[in-house]
């Protein structure tokens, strides 16, 4: 009784959505953090994460196409931006249509909690994999799941769409282990892609590799250098302007190009960084472009 009783608590409206735990039995990779390590700060800012977790908000069956994004929040793997990069994305998806998790995955400034990676990595996996366990329970087609995420959040987003298989000895405790992590596509938004000194940002190199990376993980997870062929479709949208280099999205959609995977860059001239849904003037409009890409793949049943 117990279980049908969570399985409900899933398919509950937006409204009700809960977080729920990633890994029930104890998250690895770093060591557990005291009861109110983790804080709440302005706009829904979330920082010294507890537990990784994630918040299902899922679309009316009638409305639903049965796809899903799993939602990553930027804030330079030192905090999470989940309102506007978060929740707000995940309701926009529902309101067409697509299961949104947001996903609540380990980050801090401080690097003596060990969040660095391949920890945020480990719970992006980690959440992929439960949802595509909990595929037929939340009405979502497992070759339906994507992942989306921000800036820090676009380069976890991106490390998922080229990295998947890699493998951590920190995986496989379980039967979700050993699902897919694969994601059927991705969408980056204003995203951190390269981890070299001239392009990346500054703080979610610090806070994911720490203060003098090798040069040899430098070139691994800068995700531009990791597109082949089997990576999944990407919506990339950025700005000329954007403090975090646009070279960033140029570069993993010239990668995608050569590799010949589907890929649909909007770089606009103004508009900054951080806007989330809410662009000012032609920037405006990349959520309506979004839009007609996703309903290209998905309609409604």
């Amino acid at each position: 009784m117990k279980r049908h009783a969570l399985i409900f608590l899933s398919l509950i409206s937006i409204a009700n959505s809960q977080w729920a735990n990633l890994w029930p039995n104890g998250a690895p990779g770093a060591k557990p953090q005291p009861a109110g390590t983790e804080t709440l700060g302005e706009k829904g800012r979330l920082s010294d994460i507890e537990l990784p977790q994630f918040q299902a908000y899922l679309p009316e069956k009638s409305k639903s196409t049965g796809a899903a994004a799993l939602i990553f929040p930027g804030g330079g793997y030192g905090l999470l931006a989940a309102d506007h990069e978060g929740h707000d994305y995940a309701k926009w998806l529902v309101e067409r249509g697509i299961a949104g998790i947001v996903v609540k995955y380990r980050v801090s400034q401080d690097p003596s909690r060990g969040y660095q990676f391949p920890v945020p990595f480990l719970d992006a996996r980690r959440a992929i994999r439960t949802v595509r366990a909990h595929a037929n329970e939340w009405g979502i087609d497992p070759n339906k799941i994507g992942v989306m995420g921000s800036s820090a959040g676009g380069h976890l987003a991106s490390l998922c769409a080229t990295r998947f298989a890699d493998s951590f000895k920190e995986e496989g405790g379980d039967a979700i282990d050993h699902e897919s992590c694969k994601p059927d596509f991705a969408i980056l938004i204003y995203p951190v892609i390269s981890m070299s000194a001239a392009l990346s940002h500054k703080g979610s190199r610090l806070n994911l590799l720490g203060k003098d990376p090798d040069d040899a993980s430098v070139e691994k997870y800068s995700t531009d250098k990791a597109v082949t062929k089997d990576t999944p479709p990407v919506f990339l949208v950025t700005t000329a302007d954007d403090p975090i280099d646009c070279r960033n999205s140029l570069e993993f959609a010239t990668a995608c190009k050569k590799q010949g995977v589907p890929v649909s860059l909007h770089l606009f001239e103004t508009g900054g960084h951080g806007y989330g849904l809410k662009g000012k003037g032609d920037l405006a409009a990349w959520p309506q472009l979004l839009e007609q890409w996703l309903a290209r793949k998905f309609k409604a049943r």
